[in-house]
């Protein structure tokens, strides 16, 4: 990557880390107070790599009978993904109910192909599949295996 992409690269991330901070993260966090939750959005939480204390972000993700998918847009920039490269312990709450697993990254998976998956239908795939896309700086898909009740 050039100097000029990986600048442009690193405005987006900024913008994007500023909107989600400020605006997207707590109009979930709202709403879900509120009782108006997405099937898609989940929290997360992790432990954080240099403090060691829980930190809950929500996040898109597809659960499955044995875990979870989710896409990290920006890679190792993101502060979630730090701290599951520290520690891949995490929780996922899904509605009212926590789930403990445990996190990988797989880098050999087809980000644009798992985005799809978010979603049902064909309109709803291809707009899913679109705002990644829109919003990605360096994506990567997370898988958390959700340890035995």
């Amino acid at each position: 990557m050039n100097d000029t992409a990986t600048a442009a690269s690193r405005r987006k991330f900024r913008r994007e880390r500023f909107v989600g901070r400020y605006l997207a993260n707590p109009a979930v966090r709202l709403f879900d107070r509120l009782g108006i939750r997405s099937a898609l959005i989940v929290e997360l939480e992790t432990t954080g790599a240099k403090s060691g204390l829980p930190r809950r972000v929500p996040v898109t993700a597809s659960i499955d009978g044995e875990g979870a998918w989710l896409i990290c847009q920006h890679g190792m920039r993101a502060g979630w993904a730090r701290n599951i490269a520290a520690d891949p312990a995490v929780r996922v709450r899904h509605g009212a109910r926590w789930y403990t697993g445990t996190a990988a990254f797989v880098a050999d998976d087809d980000v644009a192909a798992r985005a799809r998956t978010f979603a049902e239908g064909r309109i709803a795939r291809a707009a899913t599949a679109w705002a990644v896309k829109a919003l990605e700086t360096a994506p990567i898909s997370v898988r958390i295996t959700f340890a035995p009740a």
